[in-house]
């Protein structure tokens, strides 16, 4: 009988029971048998869950703010919970059903909250366990939910409905009271037809027995709870969208569809007091203004020293086309129109006081608007903003690429700090961020972690990731080094080429040396060096490279004859010159809004021009050279696949379907600018022949930026995930594109009919690229630096770089590039290489550590850079001739290991038949090291190394969209992330350790805080029966007064959430099991203690018992006077 594991089969771990494919297959080499290396890793260190989301949330639709606690919460359309406290204490929960949050509720200083949901069910969550869970839910069967009322310090909830009745709901016990509110009997023959749906509900601050209820047609009646029945009704004959009371409970504001505010006093309902158009232009004659567009919502708050606030959104004119949404802050005779970027979804007013019956001295307001989170501060002039603390301008642009660093150098963050804190606006307001509730968590983690956006406008954004917070550090605008179109003439083809032209699609970095590069949508790349200090660059230096394919005719720098292969290639700067009469044909990863680009005359065509003025280049990351690849002949540059750079060799390389091209950034020349058959020589496994001109363009695939939900695009704009502007890892040729199936949520490789499989293969483009010193050749007695090139057909080939001593002579000498003839074939597009010692530890890239440019250096210090040379900080540099390495390479369809240098298959493993991997990344994890998987299908993998044997295989999430297959990335320590939303970063772990940990390093949202003392009545008051009327609500909902609510009416469903320790819910059954274990132990151990004390107390209970009987019989006889 087969054994299961308990974990994994609890987990939903699969390795367990895998398929025979997908089991383990190791080849060794007849008589030379690979040596043992000792793995340390166990399925028992992994186990995957969500850590934290950062980053704005998607699609807001509620906000709410307890003024006592200072924590604010957002709902969205999806479903989900966002909880900010003080900087760095966040929290995000999802209701199960996805629907709609449409409204919150805070129990104030009670630590709980009620969501009410789009699908008519209310929720009351548990706010004072670190992941807060749902306790109660109570679903409406029978009618829809409009509007939710929570008086301060009570615990009977009003629910209005679209029918228009109220029904009040205990909060404690989560069920319907028998008392009912009808719309019938709230109106009575005030209207002759049904009012609408409730859209407001609210106490008198003065008197609780008084409810005022507005409904959407206009009425609002002020009901007497007590006596059930309307005190008076007030009609206007303009829709309702929202009310508001002064805190004296004598007068409220309404806002209406029009655009203006009734300001009635609730002893006269015949008409308003007064009647405002805050943006409607008075007419002369006594006329009333011209309609506006509708105040959604309307707030008035008061003040001790001085004029009432009215705050009010929307009710612009309809002749003020294009304005921007705005907020209006009316103060006495002053009105404020505040514009906002986005529209606004809902706004609150901060108050110093949670008594509505006291003055409100409102302080801040808190704009939630579509895509941002703005908070006005009332008491300085101006009405400055707050600078936000929290993470929320992730999608500032939209992100198009994710690379993520966990245990990057110490210096790094703080450097990158200095650097960035000179970006920061002026004018925000100086008082600090008002909602600050909450406590920070132990963070456990203390290695630095970074993470680097890439984004559609250009820009890169480097973050602080540790301890599962998110800070932004530095903002680098890649745009500003090419000239901004100034008219049309300028840009001929602006209209068919993507409006994000500067769009980030691949990030290259090297934390060690700091050196960055990227590689742009439009076929450019730029490689950026670090500094402190600020430069004026005269001339930004420019390499132009014509990467075309051609099998007849090799493109070659002007003047130069191309060597054969394989000998040496060196390189100069390429010239322009005219283009074949036989262009090359548009590959389908190209831009496909270049697609339909006619073709141009004969000159090559340029699109972008880097500036010619000086450059002032602030401190921070600083242009060292751009590269762009240009038109041939009608032809646009295709789309870079891959992209990697070196800092102690002073190279970049890049590739795309065309070929490869590599560059020496510190010569400025480049040095290898290949077809990628041309790097297979005579060794071409395929039977390619010279290809004609197509006569039509294949279309080609969606764009880097989302598409949002709804919107309504082109078919072929949405065909593949690894179209165009796709980042990097999934920059594949047609034919090996996964199409999206939308009836599965799953892809389905599929082969394209039009084109030939000759065609196919000639396209084979360049998808993995490695620089290391490590054995190029099979003959190779010490390892030397080269570039190992992965290709979409699954082939790896190996190029030789001999490279010139370092100091003045790298300047001067030319780096000789050499393919080596080496060809390793795998199944399925190469995603990752990396090289293990003869010990099994991971062997990094050689990097030139950093050090300032910029500054004149010492007569020493240029002594010791001639001498110094690029050297590996490899095991591999110390090791022994005789010693091996190993090279690990992951494709989409397997992994293998490769013994150095006798290129022997030591392990092979097969990842996936049905799917294939979006991404693979070598990650160290508990002082070992692992290959860590994304499939297609959802599923998210781990393997030994150098054995390959599987660890973990969860089913994680399906792949929805693509833009979590483009920023899905892996990283040290077990940490992964990728963008759930356009707007918001999931980060999750796959390591045990960290899951066990994250209930210690998570904030804490609830702390005990006093409520702050009533409002005195005043002698006056108390004497004269002024000041706050109280009620006695459970009289009158509780159940002995009012009787049961109707069971069909709503349906009571116990949440899971409870006990700290289960809602907790991070950890696993293994951890779970292992703390049951350890609490038996204690509960043993203190029961034996216990016995132990038993036994002790009964010993000296005993001893007590016999001295009492001794001294008993010695003063037996004796009389009283004679002791």
């Amino acid at each position: 009988m087969r054994k299961f594991n308990i974990r994994k089969v609890l987990d939903g771990l699969t390795a367990g029971s895998s398929s025979a494919s997908q089991q383990q297959q190791q080849q060794h080499p007849p008589g030379n048998r690979e040596p043992e290396i000792q793995e340390t890793l166990q399925s028992e260190h992994f186990q995957l869950c969500k850590t934290v989301r950062h980053g704005f949330p998607y699609q807001p639709s509620a906000l709410a703010f307890d003024p006592v606690q200072k924590i604010l919460a957002v709902g969205t359309q999806t479903g989900a919970l966002r909880l900010f406290g003080r900087p760095g204490v966040e929290c995000y929960c999802q209701h199960d059903s996805g629907a709609a949050v449409i409204q919150l509720q805070f129990l104030i200083n009670e630590g709980a909250l009620v969501s009410a949901l789009a699908d008519d069910t209310l929720h009351l969550w548990n706010l004072r366990q670190k992941r807060p869970a749902i306790l109660h839910s109570l679903k409406f069967c029978r009618e829809r939910v409009t509007f939710c009322h929570l008086p301060f310090q009570s615990k009977w909830l009003y629910v209005g409905t679209e029918r228009g009745n109220i029904h009040i709901v205990n909060v404690e016990s989560f069920t319907l009271s028998g008392y009912v509110i009808m719309w019938n009997k709230a109106i009575e023959l005030s209207s002759k037809s049904h009012p609408g749906p409730v859209v407001h509900i609210s106490d008198n601050p003065m008197d609780e027995g008084k409810l005022l209820i507005g409904f959407e047609s206009g009425t609002v009646v002020l009901w007497d709870l007590k006596s059930k029945k309307a005190d008076y009704r007030y009609t206007y004959d303009e829709a309702i969208h929202s009310v508001a009371w002064h805190h004296e409970g004598k007068q409220f504001i309404c806002s209406h569809s029009d655009g203006t505010l009734t300001i009635w006093n609730v002893r006269s309902p015949a008409k308003p007091v007064q009647t405002i158009t805050p943006h409607g232009k008075q007419l002369k004659d006594g006329k009333k203004p011209e309609p506006c567009k509708p105040i959604l919502k309307v707030e008035f708050k008061t003040t001790r020293s001085g004029e009432p606030f009215i705050i009010l959104s929307g009710g612009l004119s309809y002749d003020t086309v294009g304005r921007r949404p705005c907020l209006t802050v009316m103060h006495g005779k002053s009105t404020a129109v505040l514009e906002m970027d986005y529209s606004i979804v809902d706004f609150l007013t901060l108050c110093e006081t949670p008594y509505p019956n006291d003055f409100q001295e409102p302080y801040a307001v808190v704009v939630l608007l579509e895509k941002d989170l703005v908070l006005i501060d009332l008491a300085q002039n101006g009405y400055p903003i707050f600078e936000n603390p929290y993470p929320l301008s992730i999608h500032e642009s939209p992100v198009t690429c994710c690379e993520y660093f966990a245990d990057c150098p110490v210096d790094l963050i703080p450097a990158l700090y200095s650097v960035g804190a000179r970006q920061k606006r002026q004018g925000y307001s100086k008082k600090e961020w008002p909602i600050n509730g909450g406590n920070w968590g132990l963070g456990a983690q203390s290695y630095p972690e970074i993470i680097i956006t890439g984004h559609a406008d250009g820009s890169v954004k480097f973050w602080d990731a540790s301890a599962i917070t998110l800070q932004v550090l530095y903002k680098l605008k890649t745009s500003k080094v090419f000239e901004k179109s100034r008219n049309k003439d300028d840009r001929p083809n602006t209209d068919i080429v993507d409006e994000d032209p500067y769009a980030i699609q691949i990030i290259s970095w090297c934390p060690e040396s700091r050196m960055l590069c990227i590689a742009g949508v439009s076929a450019h790349v730029i490689i950026y060096r670090f500094s402190k200090q600020e430069v004026i660059t005269e001339v930004i230096p420019m390499l132009e490279v014509r990467l075309l394919y051609e099998i007849n005719d090799v493109e070659t720098p002007e003047g130069e004859q191309p060597p054969p292969l394989p000998t040496p290639v060196g390189g100069s700067n390429p010239q322009p010159i005219p283009p074949q009469s036989h262009p090359s044909t548009s590959s389908s990863s190209s831009d496909g809004l270049r697609d339909n680009v006619p073709c141009l005359k004969y000159h090559v065509f340029f699109y972008f021009r880097v500036k010619n003025s000086p450059l002032k280049q602030s401190p921070g990351y600083q242009t060292e050279l751009v590269i762009q690849l240009v038109w041939v002949g009608g032809e646009p540059p295709q789309q870079i696949t891959s992209l990697a750079v070196n800092s102690s060799y002073g190279l970049v390389v890049f590739g795309n379907c065309n070929g490869i091209a590599m560059v020496d950034y510190l010569q400025k020349a480049v040095l290898l600018n290949l077809g990628t058959i041309e790097l297979y020589g005579s060794n071409d496994p395929y039977r390619r022949e010279p290809r004609s001109p197509r006569k039509s363009r294949q279309p080609s695939g969606a764009g880097l930026c989302d598409i949002s939900e709804g919107t309504v695009v082109p078919e072929d704009r949405c065909k593949s995930p690894t179209s165009a502007k796709m980042s990097r890892k999934l920059s594949l040729p047609t034919d090996l594109k996964p199409d999206l199936d939308v009836k599965d949520n799953s892809f389905s490789r599929s082969r394209s009919s039009s084109v030939t499989s000759i065609d196919k293969e000639s396209r084979e483009a360049i998808s993995a690229l490695h620089f290391c010193e490590t054995f190029t050749r099979k003959t190779d007695s010490s390892p030397s630096p080269c570039l190992w090139v992965g290709t979409t057909l699954g082939t790896v080939l190996v190029i030789a770089l001999n490279l010139p001593p370092g100091g003045e002579q790298r300047l001067l000498q030319p780096v000789i590039v050499s393919p080596s003839g080496t060809i390793l074939r795998l199944k399925g597009a190469i995603l990752r290489m990396a090289f293990l010692d003869t010990t099994g530890c991971l062997i990094p890239p050689a990097y030139e550590p950093w050090r300032e440019h910029n500054v004149p250096e010492e007569k020493d210090e240029k002594e010791k850079l001639k001498k110094r040379r690029p050297v590996s900080v490899s095991p591999s540099s110390s090791q022994e001739i005789s010693e091996n390495q190993y090279a690990v390479i992951c494709s989409e369809k397997q992994a293998k290991v490769i013994s150095l240098p006798t290129q022997n298959c030591a392990y092979k493993q097969n990842i996936t038949e049905t799917s294939f991997v979006l991404r693979g990344d070598i990650v160290a994890l508990s002082n070992s090291i692992c290959l860590a998987c994304f499939c297609a299908n959802g599923h998210i993998m781990t393997f030994s190394l150098p054995s390959l044997r599987p660890l973990l295989d969860v089913y994680y999430l399906p792949l929805t969209n693509m833009r979590i297959a483009r920023t899905f990335c892996f990283t040290n320590n077990g940490q992964a992330l990728y963008l759930v939303s356009p707007t918001e970063i999931q980060r999750l772990t796959y390591s045990q350790e960290t899951c066990e940990n994250l209930q210690e390093m998570l904030g804490e949202l609830f702390t005990p805080v006093e409520t702050p003392e009533a409002p005195n009545r005043g002698f006056f008051k108390g004497l004269f029966g002024g000041g706050a009327q109280s009620l006695d609500r459970e009289e009158l909902f509780g159940e002995s007064s009012s009787g049961k609510a109707s069971r069909s009416l709503a349906q009571h469903i116990p949440g899971p959430g409870g006990i700290e320790g289960v809602k907790g819910a991070a950890s696993g059954v293994v951890g779970e099991l292992a703390r049951a274990r350890l609490a038996l132990d204690e509960r043993g151990q203190k029961l034996g203690d216990l016995e132990e004390r038993t036994a002790a107390m009964l010993s000296s209970a005993e001893s007590f018992s016999k001295h009492a009987h001794e001294i008993m019989l010695k003063y037996k006889d004796k009389k009283w006077y004679q002791f």
